[in-house]
């Protein structure tokens, strides 16, 4: 399966060690997503809509009520990259 290139960033940064929090409504949906980095810098990139779809191709999960993580499909999915531009 191929993914395009904002799904791949995000894949890579996540790869790297970073994570993503969400805050959910208060209808318990989950209402906003912010992406951290290893070094905790918060990546610009994801939107709901991006985070939706990584969910549906089970590259990123939570377990325990973490943050969200990179899976081991997540892995496999994502391509090595030095400078992932």
């Amino acid at each position: 399966m191929d993914i395009n290139r904002s799904e791949q960033r995000i894949l890579h940064l996540l790869a790297q060690g970073g994570w993503i929090e969400h805050t959910r409504s208060e209808k318990a949906k989950i209402a906003s997503v912010r992406c951290f980095s290893r070094d905790g810098w918060i990546y610009p990139g994801l939107d709901l809509d991006l985070f939706r779809k990584l969910k549906r191709l089970k590259a990123i999960a939570s377990r325990q009520g973490k943050p969200y993580r990179i899976t081991e499909r997540g892995l496999a999915l994502v391509r090595a990259q030095l400078d992932n531009c």
